[in-house]
C-alpha cells in the first residue's frame, strides 16, 4: 500500500478522503455552471484571500503576533504554493474568458492559452521535482513548508516525465465553448493524456508533497477525471484547472486540516503519511531530533534516519515510461496521418473525442 490508511485512524483517514472528493466535485459544479458560480469563486473569493495574503505578509514583517502564529505563514510560505494557486486561477479565468467568449477569448490567436498556462503549471512542478533532488539527494531535507522530503532519482525521472507530458498536448488550437456554455472543450485532450498527466501528477504529490498527497494526489486528481469520463467529456482540464484552484484557496487558508509537523505532530486524526516515512510519525520525530529538534531550519538535511523510496521511484519509473509511450504514439499518428499534432487532432478515431466534440460550439 502507497499510504499508511489502516489502524485506529483509517476510518477517519478514508472518510475525509471521501468528503474532500465529493467537495471538489460539487464545488466545481458550482463554478463551471454559471457565470456567477464562476465569478464568486474565482474573482471575488480571490481577491478577498489575496487582501488576506497581504496583510499576513506585512504583518509579519512588523513582527505581529497574530500574522507570525498564523497557519498560512508557518506552513504555506513557500514559492511553491503561491505560485500553483495563482497559476491555476489564470487558467480558470483564462477559460472562463474562451467558453463564455469574452474580450480576447473569443480570438483564435488565444486559443492555444490553455496550452501555456497547463504547461506553466507542469512546469512549475517540475521544478520543484528538480529541487528536491538537489537539496536531498539520497537523504532528507526540510522544505519551506516544514515537511520533511527524500530526494533521489524518483525525483529526476518524474521530472522528465514532466517535460514529456507537456509534449502530449495536442491540437493547441482546437479549443471552443461548449453549445451550452458551461465548459470550454478541448476534445483532443482524451482519455489517454488524462490518464498519464494523472501518473505523472500523482507521482509528484507523492515526491514533493508526502504530507498532503493523500488528498492532492487522490481526492484532488480523481475529481476533475470522474467529472470528464462521465458526464463532462472534454472539459477535464477545465474541470483540473477549477478543482487545483479551489484547493490551492482552501490548503492555503487551512493547511492544518492535512498537516503533518516537522516535529511528527498531527492535529487532526485523518492527516496520512505515504510509505516513505517507514515507520510513519515515528520516522518523523527520528529525523527532527536527528536535525537538531528545533533548531531545524529550512534546508536542513539529514542521512542517519532510513527512508522507503522504494514507492516513489516505481510511480515515478512509472510516469516516465507512460509518458514516453504516449508521445511515441502522438508522433506515429502524426507521421501515419502527415499531420502537425499540435495543430491538429489526433485523436478522432475514439469515441471520447467524438462524444467531446458533440459538444463543442465549433462556429
Amino acid at each position: 500500500m502507497l499510504f499508511q490508511v489502516y489502524g485506529a485512524g483509517a476510518l477517519s483517514q478514508w472518510g475525509m478522503l471521501l468528503v474532500v472528493l465529493a467537495g471538489l466535485i460539487l464545488f466545481n459544479e458550482f463554478a463551471r455552471r454559471t457565470k456567477l458560480g464562476g465569478i464568486i469563486t474565482f474573482f471575488v473569493i480571490p481577491v478577498i484571500l489575496t487582501v488576506y495574503f497581504v496583510a499576513i505578509a506585512v504583518g509579519a514583517r512588523s513582527g505581529a503576533e497574530w500574522a507570525l502564529n498564523n497557519q498560512t505563514h508557518l506552513y504555506m510560505n513557500g514559492w511553491f504554493h503561491y505560485a500553483k494557486l495563482y497559476a491555476a486561477l489564470t487558467g480558470c479565468i483564462g477559460f472562463m474568458m474562451i467558453k463564455y467568449e469574452w474580450g480576447i477569448g473569443a480570438k483564435h490567436w488565444f486559443k492555444p492559452f490553455p496550452f501555456v498556462i497547463v504547461a506553466i503549471n507542469i512546469l512549475i512542478a517540475v521544478v520543484s521535482d528538480f529541487e528536491s533532488a538537489f537539496m536531498g539527494w539520497n537523504k532528507w531535507w526540510l522544505s519551506s513548508e516544514g515537511v520533511w522530503l527524500y530526494g533521489g532519482w524518483h525525483n529526476v525521472m518524474n521530472g522528465i516525465a514532466g517535460i514529456l507530458n507537456i509534449f502530449c498536448m495536442t491540437a493547441w488550437w482546437n479549443v471552443f465553448p461548449s453549445k451550452d456554455k458551461k465548459d470550454m472543450i478541448w476534445a483532443d485532450m482524451t482519455w489517454v493524456f488524462i490518464v498519464v498527466y494523472d501518473i505523472w501528477n500523482f507521482a509528484y504529490t507523492y515526491n514533493c508533497l508526502p504530507t498532503h498527497s493523500w488528498y492532492c494526489g487522490v481526492a484532488l486528481l480523481l475529481a476533475p477525471t470522474i467529472a470528464a469520463l462521465l458526464w463532462n467529456r472534454g472539459g477535464w482540464i477545465m474541470n483540473r484547472a477549477n478543482t487545483l484552484a479551489i484547493w490551492c484557496m482552501f490548503a492555503q487558508v487551512f493547511p492544518l486540516f492535512q498537516e503533518t509537523f516537522k516535529d511528527g505532530f498531527q492535529k487532526f486524526s485523518w492527516a496520512v503519511l505515504p510509505v516513505q516515512y517507514p515507520n510513519g510519525i515515528e520516522t518523523v520525530k527520528e529525523i527532527y531530533a536527528a536535525a537538531g529538534g528545533a533548531e531545524a531550519a529550512v534546508g536542513a538535511t539529514v542521512d542517519t534516519v532510513a527512508a522507503n523510496p522504494t514507492a516513489m521511484t516505481v510511480i515515478s519509473a512509472l510516469a516516465l515510461i507512460t509518458n514516453a509511450v504516449a508521445l511515441c504514439y502522438i508522433i506515429m499518428q502524426a507521421r501515419k496521418r502527415s499531420i502537425n499534432p499540435y495543430k491538429e487532432d489526433v485523436f478522432v478515431d475514439q469515441k471520447y473525442y467524438k462524444d467531446a466534440m458533440a459538444r463543442a460550439d465549433v462556429n
